[in-house]
């Protein structure tokens, strides 16, 4: 008789994960909405901000898509996420002056409250911690030809630290460019900076480029990567949060250099705990290395493992 095809039942844990995600996402769409729609004034830094707001959206769709395959990077990348949320949120319900309209109060709770459950749940959730150990598919060739399966990196396996401050580290190129684009629109009143924002623009997009290298060889445990990232994020504080005051005043310092700060400590503190790791044994260290996960009986789906 053909074998019937049977798929496996995931863990409540994770069906409760997803669903958290998916009211998280649906959350800071509503909040960001609320928020424009209460705000005493639309200009420009508003739109643009609100936008940015709307496109981290995706973010949260991207982090559904990794819990449903148990990778690994679902957790810092979840991590980051809700950090930068909370900030990104935070910082458009409180107006330039009076009180914060009462439904986006309401909705920033409801989102803060989601976003500290979705991190507990992915880092805290034993269930969860065990699952979210998968690779990336890749294309590879066997004797049967090419076909995508699961394949580790061929680096040493690295901490969960090492990945949350990877993706940390690649959010400083949106959240240099945000305060960027909305200084764009001051340029009418103070012409003379003109040639600092176009430098602005250009280190916002070349930094993506800067971090792409340094984690590379972080990633690889290469000598002075860890100094070349902290470094790094040393110069990019440096340079975005004067611009931010000078240009977008305090409110904007508040709004735009809070989300900014927030990721480089956070990218600060996942680099001390990733030294602090690495004179450790493996087996002793939370997420040192990525457990293997027990093999699967792939022959109750149907799948030839020959």
């Amino acid at each position: 008789m053909p074998a019937v095809a049977t798929e496996t039942v995931r863990p409540r844990a994770l069906r409760v994960l997803t669903a958290l995600l998916v009211a998280t996402a649906v959350s800071t769409v509503v909040v960001e909405v609320l928020n424009y729609l209460y705000a005493p004034e639309h200009g420009f830094g508003l739109a643009v901000r609100t936008g940015w707001g709307l496109l981290r959206t995706l973010g949260w769709l991207l982090l559904i898509r990794q819990v449903r395959r148990d990778r690994a990077v679902a957790r810092p990348l979840g991590l980051i996420l809700a950090v930068t949320t909370v900030f990104a949120v935070g910082r458009l319900v409180v107006p330039r002056s009076g009180l914060p309209p009462l439904p986006g109060v309401l909705g920033f709770a409801v989102l803060l409250l989601l976003c500290v459950a979705v991190v507990v749940m992915l880092y805290r959730h034993p269930v969860v911690r065990e699952h979210l150990v998968r690779h990336p598919t890749k294309l590879v060739l066997t004797r049967e030809g090419l076909s995508l399966r699961e394949a580790a990196p061929r680096r040493a396996p690295v901490t969960g630290w090492l990945l949350t401050a990877r993706i940390a580290a690649f959010t400083y190129s949106p959240l240099m460019l945000v305060p960027c684009l909305i200084s764009f629109g001051q340029l009418r009143d103070r012409p003379e900076w003109l040639l600092a924002v176009l430098i602005w623009l250009g280190l916002g997009i070349g930094v993506s480029y800067a971090v792409l290298l340094g984690t590379f060889f972080l990633l690889r445990g290469k000598a002075g990567a860890r100094r070349y990232l902290g470094w790094l994020t040393v110069f990019v504080l440096a340079w975005d949060l004067p611009l931010c005051y000078f240009l977008l005043g305090v409110d904007g310092l508040i709004r735009d250099g809070a989300p900014l700060l927030a990721a480089a400590v956070l990218t600060w503190y996942a680099l001390y705990r990733a030294a602090r790791l690495d004179g450790r044994p493996a087996e002793d260290v939370d997420g040192a290395a990525q457990r293997p996960r027990a093999p699967v009986d792939n022959s109750a789906r149907g799948v030839d493992t020959a």
